[in-house]
Formats: C-alpha cells, structure tokens, sequence
C-alpha cells in the first residue's frame, strides 16, 4: 500500500464527480470505496485497504459491544464501491454528499491509509483552529509515536 498524503482541491462537476489527483492514482485506480468519516468528513480508500478493514472488524465483532456493532453499521452502511472512469473521476452519492455538507467545492486530505474527502468551507473551520494545537501537540504526539 502506498501512502496517501498530501492536501488538493478539485470540484465537484454537475454529475457529482471529482478526479482524484494524480498522487493518489496508483493507490486507488483499481476501484475505491467512499464512506462516512469523522468530524464532517467522508472517507476514501482504496478497495483493497476497505476490505483488509472489514476484515480486521469482522474478526473483533463479538468483542466491540454495542458501540462497536453502531459504527460498523454506519461505517460500512454508509460506504459506496466506485470504480474510477478513464478520466479519474469518481462519483460521490448524493446522500453521502448530503452527509459531509459537500456542494462543489473539496478538499482531499491524504490520512495515510485513506483520503479523506471535505467540503471546503467545512475543511477551513474545522483547520484553522487545530494548526495552532497542532504547533503545541507536535512534541507530545512523536513522544506517543516513537517513544
């Protein structure tokens, strides 16, 4: 698997479609997976890394308890299989559209294993107040990382 990272701005077209940046290509042009993230977010993943997931949460699913059952109903309920067209582009459901506030205009931000998928305006004011946390949580987070 290759990293996603890395912070870009496509727009939706009137099909609600958007193309996946070049960056991204080799990791998702095979087929993606589009779902609900976290904090107003969607999620992006590459059909293989959304099933090594489903896998790991199939194995823990009668330890996860009633929390763990909800979310993995509202995770992979709420999750699309897209495969890319020749031009990259891939559709976004309306109702996950409608989930993440997402009109035309997107931020895709590379997670590592994911991307995740923001309307703009929602990308902005959720942000801009977490870089000065981040500047502060920097030294605290690479402590927890790598010891």
């Amino acid at each position: 698997m290759r990293m996603l990272s890395g912070t870009f701005t496509p727009k939706l077209d009137d099909k609600g479609r958007f193309v996946i940046p070049a960056k991204f290509w080799e990791e998702l042009r095979a087929g993606t997976v589009v779902t609900r993230g976290m904090d107003g977010s969607l999620e992006l993943y590459s059909q293989s890394e959304f099933e090594r997931l489903q896998s790991l949460m199939v194995a823990q699913l009668p330890t996860l308890g009633q929390a763990g059952r909800d979310y993995v109903r509202f995770w992979v309920g709420g999750a699309s299989q897209e495969v890319p067209d020749a031009q990259r582009r891939i559709p976004i459901p309306p109702v996950l559209r409608q989930f993440a506030g997402i009109d035309k205009e997107l931020t895709l931000v590379g997670a590592i294993n994911k991307v995740e998928i923001w309307d703009s305006a929602t990308w902005e004011a959720y942000s801009a107040p977490k870089q000065e946390d981040f500047a502060r949580g920097n030294e605290e987070v690479m402590r927890a990382i790598f010891g």
